[in-house]
């Protein structure tokens, strides 16, 4: 694993204790993946159920991080790197740009099944790894933590942060004619998912503009989302939006 570099969020770093997730835990994420996999089948992205295959995640056992990140440094340059929690904005970017994203070890409890307040494992690796197998995508994701890093004005990190929002977490595609789902939030979340399959959402067709001017709602289902065409155009509106923000027209 690669920390040298990771000067501001060194302090963050932990190893994952594989061997201490107890018999009950590995029952959880059986159960978690048991709730959200067979509607993922239908409704997923084809390139998140591509990457869930390579990352090798299984309903049997919880994830071991150096095991998927062996499997994805070969292709994308992407390392699942063990966290103890949240992480400030600096550090959080610092990790992006180094294609070292931030995973929490902790597992939500049987009675928090749907929902938690802050990501455990499932959210970081159920939800977010398996599109880190797509070059495009990886591509992506550390562009916008190159960027962010250079950012120290907090109206155009909000603006950038909606970007991340409504691709990264809650992103769409259209493929084949239907909408597929591909952000971790609705990966993770059988609530959240459904919610735009079952048509309570509205989705509207990816325009930079009208991203980046759509308020985010953590405390509530979503009612408006954003389906790309591919995931080219998610890189490219990063772009413009880089242009943007240099000429601080973002």
């Amino acid at each position: 694993m690669q920390t040298a570099t990771l000067t501001i969020a060194g302090p963050y770093l932990i190893e994952q204790h594989y061997a201490a997730y107890t018999p009950e835990q590995n029952a959880v994420w059986a159960e978690l993946v048991d709730r959200a996999y067979p509607e993922l089948q239908k409704h997923a992205a084809r390139e998140y159920l591509e990457g869930f295959d390579i990352v090798g995640l299984s309903r049997e056992r919880l994830p071991n991080l150096n095991d998927i990140s062996a499997r994805l440094e070969p292709l994308t340059g992407w390392n699942a790197t063990p966290v103890r929690g949240f992480l400030p904005a600096p550090a959080f970017f610092e990790m992006l740009a180094a294609r070292r994203f931030p995973t929490t070890t902790w597992l939500r409890s049987g009675d928090s099944l749907e929902y938690t307040p802050e990501p455990d494992i499932f959210h970081d690796v159920f939800g977010h790894v398996p599109m880190h197998a797509h070059s495009v995508f990886a591509d992506f994701l550390a562009h916008y933590g190159r960027v962010c890093a250079g950012i120290e004005d907090q109206a155009v990190l909000e603006r950038l942060g909606r970007l991340f929002w409504y691709t990264v977490e809650f992103g769409l595609i259209r493929q084949n004619g239907e909408v597929k789902a591909y952000g971790s939030g609705l990966m993770s979340s059988h609530g959240e998912c459904m919610n735009v399959m079952q048509g309570r959402c509205a989705v509207h067709d990816f325009n930079l503009d009208e991203v980046i001017n759509t308020s985010v709602k953590v405390d509530e289902m979503h009612h408006l989302l954003f389906a790309i065409d591919s995931f080219d155009q998610v890189f490219d509106a990063m772009h413009v939006a880089e242009q943007r923000a240099a000429q601080g027209r973002l």
